[in-house]
């Protein structure tokens, strides 16, 4: 099993990272792999609507992006984790999601999503509300904890305090540990579920 873990925080060592790095000890007794790549620091610039990755299988942007789709491709679940920047996510997370949901053609079905979200006070529900819509156009099942998937702090090191905010990130490792190995054992003997030729509409006809 192995989990791409995309933190969208620009703080080094920050409150999602905390987050983050509770699951992965949990994943680690899991003998889940989990890579955790932080992105929230880098120059990643937003989707053009070019079009172009129908063409080169990936972005035109070669950047952290295509990196990131390999391991994507790999991976038996995602999690991505934001802190909240007026109830939403960091841009520079949205902008590397949208190019690598966008620019990656590889199917996606039955990969395990979840969104984790840190704030200092509200705007949480709102963000894993954002985050939660990557995985739900794209055929992956959505991994849950106990509460919703937050964790709170806001200076560096306060969510260690979020002693439920923890436990509802190690509930969650867990908790998608068990789905994303049903989902293998599921695979192997039934396969993944028919898929239909997409039919797109626009809402002019």
């Amino acid at each position: 099993m192995k989990v791409l873990i995309i933190n969208g925080s620009p703080r080094i060592n920050g409150n999602t990272s905390l987050a983050v790095n509770e699951m992965k000890k949990i994943f680690d007794e899991e003998n889940v792999e989990a890579k955790i790549v932080q992105i929230g620091n880098k120059d990643i610039r937003g989707c053009i609507a070019c079009g172009k990755c129908f063409e080169a299988g990936k972005c035109v942007f070669n950047d952290i992006v295509n990196d990131l789709a390999k391991d994507f491709e790999e991976a038996d679940g995602l999690v991505v984790a934001s802190p909240v920047y007026y109830a939403s996510a960091n841009a520079t997370l949205i902008a590397c999601l949208d190019r690598l949901f966008y620019s990656t053609h590889f199917d996606k079905t039955m990969k395990v999503g979840a969104s984790v979200v840190c704030a200092r006070r509200g705007g949480c529900s709102a963000t894993f509300d954002e985050l939660n819509k990557y995985f739900t156009i794209a055929n992956m099942p959505i991994a849950s904890s106990q509460y919703w998937n937050s964790i709170h702090g806001r200076n560096k090191g306060e969510a260690e305090m979020d002693e439920e905010g923890l436990q509802t990130m190690r509930v969650l490792a867990r908790n998608m540990t068990f789905l994303m190995k049903c989902i293998a054992l599921g695979k192997e003997k039934f396969g993944l579920p028919e898929k239909e030729p997409w039919t797109p509409t626009h809402f002019i006809r």
